[in-house]
């Protein structure tokens, strides 16, 4: 009698608990972090997204668009395998960002109405992990830029006209206008980059084209997620190692899968983060593959030398 009476406390239990263990696991299918391509006419754009559980059941998570930071979500609705949320303008437009899919075998399809009202169609797929398990042996470096030509470099596919020039030695951008890209593709490297730049200005590189770090007038500032040597929107240094504009800036960047480490003027001001997903402005939100260094040329005056890459041998 006492054994069926646990029996049935069971199947009250069970029966309790079912509607809660149900959703719970149906948020296992939207958690996690998501490569995303918006269609917008004939352009696809890159985008990313992420959703975590905050607490028992709230979902919440970050957003990156095509271009700016990544911005957090306060709350993401998801029933039924459909996922839902708004966010507010970041840099461009003025409503809100709607965001409306659906999860189906792995893959994430829907529409997104943008900050500037326009009503675009979306698809994602879940973010790889990019471990790393086999230590690194690096090789010689490679010259990416000897001061003497951009043989190496090309401008990224656009409209606008290549503003990048070669003065006295260094690979110079001297206004705005497009970005400029390694012609060889890269995987996992050691980057060696020296930079310049006036009061004020703005640049980045972008590790496989995907992840910038941030190049920015902060001399004097505190570390910020959006500011010298971050990666942008995602990682803040644990100090502010800017020296002043028109001083020369020296970054040893290492990027093995998401592990990033960065040296700037000789501080590790971020050692071996993961980088959780693409920023704003990448080339693309392809993270499994190959991808190029990028040297933003569309914000503010910059000059570049002694660029040069290691890679496994």
């Amino acid at each position: 009698m006492l054994l069926k009476l646990y029996n049935i406390l069971g199947i009250l239990m069970i029966s309790l608990l079912f509607p809660f263990l149900a959703t719970a696991q149906n948020q296992q299918d939207i958690i996690g972090k998501w490569d995303l391509e918006i269609q917008k006419g004939n352009v696809v754009l890159p985008s990313w997204l992420e959703v975590k559980l905050s607490g028992n059941k709230t979902l919440v998570g970050h957003f990156v668009a095509h271009n700016g930071s990544a911005r957090p979500i306060s709350e993401v609705y998801f029933h039924q395998g459909l996922v839902d949320f708004s966010i507010p303008p970041q840099w461009d437009g003025n409503v809100y960002l709607h965001f409306s899919a659906k999860v189906s075998e792995g893959q994430l399809k829907g529409t997104l109405i943008t900050n500037e009202g326009e009503v675009v169609t979306l698809s994602g797929t879940r973010a790889p992990k990019l471990v790393r398990k086999d230590p690194v042996h690096w090789g010689k470096p490679t010259v990416l830029f000897n001061g003497k030509g951009m043989d190496q470099w090309k401008a990224l596919e656009t409209d606008r006209k290549n503003q990048w020039e070669v003065q006295d030695g260094l690979l110079v951008n001297p206004r705005s206008g497009v970005n400029l890209i390694t012609k060889e593709q890269y995987s996992d490297f050691k980057l060696h980059v020296e930079a310049r730049y006036p009061a004020n200005s703005n640049s980045g590189i972008y590790l496989r084209g995907r992840y910038e770090v941030q190049i920015e007038d902060s001399y004097g500032k505190d570390p910020d997620a959006i500011l010298f040597g971050a990666i942008y929107g995602f990682l803040t240094p644990n100090e502010m190692a800017a020296q002043k504009a028109g001083e020369w800036q020296i970054f040893d960047i290492t990027l093995i899968g998401r592990r990033v480490t960065i040296v700037a003027n000789g501080k590790t001001v971020i050692n071996d983060q993961i980088i959780p997903g693409i920023t704003g402005g990448a080339i693309d939100s392809k993270e499994g593959a190959p991808g190029p260094i990028m040297l933003q040329g569309d914000h503010g005056v910059i000059a570049f030398r002694n660029i040069s890459i290691q890679t496994p041998r």
